[in-house]
C-alpha cells in the first residue's frame, strides 16, 4: 500500500494531542515511503499531517475544491496540489490515487468522507483497507455505534470486521498492509 488516504478535520480539535498525533501519522508515513492523498489544506489537523509528512521527506498530494481553496487555506508546499471544482470530484480523485483509506478525528465531512469508502467497500466497489487511526479514543462512540446497528440488525458483523482500528500509526498502517479483502454478501 503506497498511497494513503486520510481523512481529518481542518481544525486542531480542543486537545493537543489531536494535532501531535496526526503529525506523528505524518512522520510515520514519510519513514515508511507512503504518499499521503489529503484534502489540500494547510490548517488543523490536515495541515499538521501534511507539514510533518513533508518535514520528513514525504510526498503529498492535496486535491481540494476550488470553493474551499480559501476557506480551507490551500497548502502551497505539496508535491501536488489538484484543484477541483466540487467535493464529489475531490473525493473520487482521492479514491482514485489511493490505495488505502484512514480517518483521524474531525467533523462531518471527515466523517462522510471515510464512509464513503467504506461502503464501497461493503459493496465490493473497491478491495482497499479502510482504517481508523483512533486519538484519544475518538472513535469509541462510533465504533459503539457500528456495533449497535450490527446487534439492531442493520450492518453485517463481517462489514464490521472489515474496519481496521488502532491507536498507532505503526500498528495501524501494519495492519493496512495485512489487510486481505473480503465481501460478504448483504442479501442470501
Amino acid at each position: 500500500m503506497k498511497n494513503l488516504a486520510v481523512f481529518c478535520g481542518s481544525s486542531k480539535g480542543i486537545n493537543s494531542v489531536y494535532i501531535e498525533h496526526a503529525e506523528k501519522f505524518g512522520e510515520e508515513l514519510a519513514n515508511n515511503d507512503r504518499t499521503l492523498i489529503y484534502g489540500g489544506a494547510q490548517v488543523g489537523c490536515m495541515g499538521a499531517l501534511a507539514d510533518a509528512t513533508l518535514n520528513s521527506g514525504g510526498k503529498v498530494i492535496g486535491v481540494i475544491p476550488q470553493r474551499l481553496k480559501a476557506v480551507e487555506i490551500a497548502h502551497d508546499q505539496l508535491t501536488e496540489l489538484h484543484v477541483v471544482n466540487t467535493m464529489h470530484e475531490r473525493k473520487s480523485k482521492m479514491a482514485e490515487l489511493a490505495d488505502g483509506f484512514v480517518a483521524l478525528p474531525g467533523g462531518a465531512g471527515t466523517l462522510e468522507e471515510w464512509f464513503e469508502v467504506f461502503t464501497w467497500s461493503q459493496l465490493g466497489v473497491h478491495a482497499k483497507p479502510c482504517g481508523l487511526l483512533n486519538i484519544n479514543n475518538f472513535f469509541d462512540p462510533l465504533i459503539a455505534m457500528l456495533d449497535h446497528t450490527i446487534e439492531q440488525g442493520f450492518m453485517n458483523k463481517d462489514y464490521r470486521e472489515m474496519i481496521i482500528i488502532s491507536s498507532d500509526p505503526k500498528e495501524l498502517l501494519e495492519k493496512m498492509d495485512a489487510y486481505s479483502p473480503s465481501y460478504a454478501v448483504k442479501w442470501t
